[in-house]
Order: C-alpha cells, then structure tokens, then sequence
C-alpha cells in the first residue's frame, strides 16, 4: 500500500493482494521506520469498520482510515477504481481522502516490480 500526503489530502494506493486483504481481514497495515537508533516509526493504516461513512484518524504516529464494510467489499469486488470523500476540518477547510486500486504504469520503470498491480485500463483500449 502506498501513501501519498499533500497538504490535506491523504491518498492510498493498493494493490491486488491488498485488495483481496481488505477483502478477506479487514485491514492493511503498513509501517515506516526511522533510523536504527531513534526507533520511530509511522503507520498508516486501512481498515473496515461498522460505520457509514468513511474516516480518518491520526493518533500516536499512525493515520488510520476507515471504510464502511458494505463500500469496502463492493469496492474490492467490482472494478470500481476509487472512493473519495472529504471530511470537515474547521472552517471551509476539509480534508481529502481517496482510496484506489494501484494500476501498472504504461512505461516500466526499473526497479519496481509491478506484478501485483492491477492492469492499467489504458493498455487496454
């Protein structure tokens, strides 16, 4: 699962088998570390829940977002790309959260193995 963070938008990426996870326990879990000494770390987390809308929380070096159970599994079952919401912060200020399926790049770029992606649509057509 990838993470992309730009001012308040939140945006991950997932591949296949991240999917199926989702799909099967609930959840994916994905930790950062810092340094060999200093022992930080951040997590960043996916996870369903009993609720209806989607949420996130940072709390103790982790942002956590939660799906709706029945959005989650539609999601991960159908070739639905994405779930997007945005979330009041204070103000006129939200934050922006997308969920996605991780696709192939058209061009390969050395040193990432892409075999778990999802095809890319556009190569497709």
């Amino acid at each position: 699962m990838k993470i992309r963070i730009l001012g308040n938008s939140v945006r991950l990426r997932l591949s296949q088998t991240e999917v199926q996870q989702i799909l099967q326990k609930g959840q994916v879990k994905q930790t950062v570390k810092f340094g060999v000494k200093t022992h930080q770390q951040f997590h960043y987390s996916l996870q369903k829940a009993n609720i209806s809308t989607i949420q996130a929380t940072y709390h103790a070096n982790e942002i956590c977002i939660r799906l709706p159970r029945t959005m989650a599994d539609n999601w991960a079952e159908s070739d639905q790309i994405s779930l997007e919401t945005h979330i009041p912060i204070h103000d006129e200020e939200q934050l922006r959260i997308l969920v996605e399926k991780d696709f192939q790049c058209i061009d390969a770029r050395q040193g990432e193995d892409e075999s778990d992606l999802f095809p890319n649509p556009a190569e497709t057509h």
